[in-house]
């Protein structure tokens, strides 16, 4: 077993504290602790403190941090990081001023992924995502979620969410599976939804129980796809099999969404961007989180989602990214941060916990990571020296990110 004094830690950030889910006014306590030091035993936090009280044990490695910041790496809780191919003839599209409805009408948007997902085979599949994958965690994310929902059959639905369990078992990082197969009405359904449903509901669901391969049931609750009735079929269906619900909701219309996870006891409801008084209300009265989607916003040039009205009516917040090829070509979650201040007024420290420990929760994983706790796995990000933990979301366009460490290891 080895142990390692992490010295000169110019900021180390959310130490201490504890490690239950941030809501309202709370989401802008994060505790900063300045000149310190962090000691991890093999992939676990152990202790932590001032540099000015410490003396470094014989036997500890040393590494340096040089005066940069160590936060919990990110925690991205909602992301669609399995599709075969980009969709950019849609950016121009959009460029153009056709709407996420308008190409969707013609065969764009889910179902433009869906079918080259179809076309496409497991390994090609797993090999794409790994390289996304991999590239996230040198930005920092050491947690995240991964959807199905570009299959939109049998057998490919099962194909994405093999791929995702492909990943859980070959990436150091906690990976959660969520089945998404109610993302649209494929083609061959468009007539026929009770059917689709069926079909997700007799022969999806148990299919993917007998391999054990979801933590979580999804549904695009919106306009055009989905309604709260079926919202609801589909997530009850998924409870039998013990998955908990995390909504697609109030992303293009105040769709009913946020009341229907709400009572469905949903872990999470995500996107947000439509919201009134009783979404905001039913949602703050909750233990469900809201995730912000603040890059698919942006991308779509919608309306970024009311966070400050959300936090202060006392929601408790997380941060994701919405990695997927439509309307969120970016996983990068020091940009997600930075879009929370800049475009929903989000405190520093109100966007850092909703990307850790918040989003930590939104997985289910809020007790192990997300926190510079003790026995916490030791995953976290070293940043290049800043003069204060607010210039991290201020310099935008920068990659502060000098190194990641995952399971104690620096990747």
């Amino acid at each position: 077993m080895s142990t390692i004094s992490l010295i000169n830690i110019g900021f180390l950030v959310n130490a201490g504290h504890d490690q239950e889910v941030r809501r309202g006014a709370a989401m802008a306590q994060l505790p900063v602790l300045e000149q310190a030091y962090l000691e991890i035993k093999d992939d676990r936090i152990v202790d932590w403190g001032l540099m000015k009280d410490y003396t470094i044990p014989e036997y500890h490695t040393v590494a340096d941090a040089a005066g940069g910041a160590v936060l919990p790496g990110w925690c991205d809780s909602h992301t669609h990081l399995v599709f075969a191919a980009s969709r950019e003839g849609e950016f121009i599209d959009k460029l153009k001023g056709l709407s996420y409805e308008a190409i969707a009408a013609k065969g764009g948007g889910i179902l433009n992924s869906a079918r080259k997902l179809n076309a496409t085979d497991e390994n090609t599949l797993y090999e794409l995502a790994k390289h996304r994958l991999e590239s996230l965690m040198q930005l920092g994310t050491t947690a995240i979620e991964i959807k199905s929902g570009y299959g939109l059959t049998l057998e490919g639905e099962l194909k994405m969410l093999r791929v995702i369990q492909r990943l859980k078992q070959s990436m150091p990082i906690p990976v959660k599976a969520t089945f998404l197969g109610a993302h649209a009405f494929p083609e061959a359904y468009k007539n026929n939804p009770g059917g689709y449903i069926r079909l997700i509901t007799e022969e999806m669901l148990p299919a993917i129980a007998a391999e054990n391969l979801a933590d979580y049931i999804d549904v695009f609750c919106e306009q055009g796809f989905f309604n709260t009735v079926q919202t609801a079929e589909v997530c009850n269906a998924g409870a039998k099999y013990g998955l908990k619900a995390k909504i697609h909701a109030n992303q293009l219309h105040v769709s009913g969404g946020v009341e229907t996870g709400v009572a469905l006891g949903a872990v999470s409801v995500d996107h947000l961007e439509s919201m009134d008084h009783q979404a905001i209300q039913t949602l703050a009265a909750s233990n469900t989180i809201g995730t912000l989607l603040p890059t698919a916003a942006f991308f779509l040039r919608m309306p970024f989602q009311p966070a400050r009205q959300l936090i202060d009516a006392g929601c408790a917040v997380a941060l994701a990214s919405d990695f997927n090829p439509g309307s969120s070509p970016s996983g990068n979650m020091n940009l997600v941060v930075s879009m929370a201040c800049i475009g929903m007024k989000m405190l520093p420290e109100e966007a850092i916990n909703a990307a850790t420990i918040n989003g930590a929760h939104a997985m289910g994983l809020g007790y192990e990571t997300g926190s510079i706790a003790r026995f916490n796995k030791a995953n976290l990000i070293l940043t290049q020296p800043v003069p204060s933990i607010a210039y991290l979301p201020y310099a935008f366009g920068t990659n502060l990110v000098k190194k990641v460490m995952v399971n104690g290891n620096w990747i």
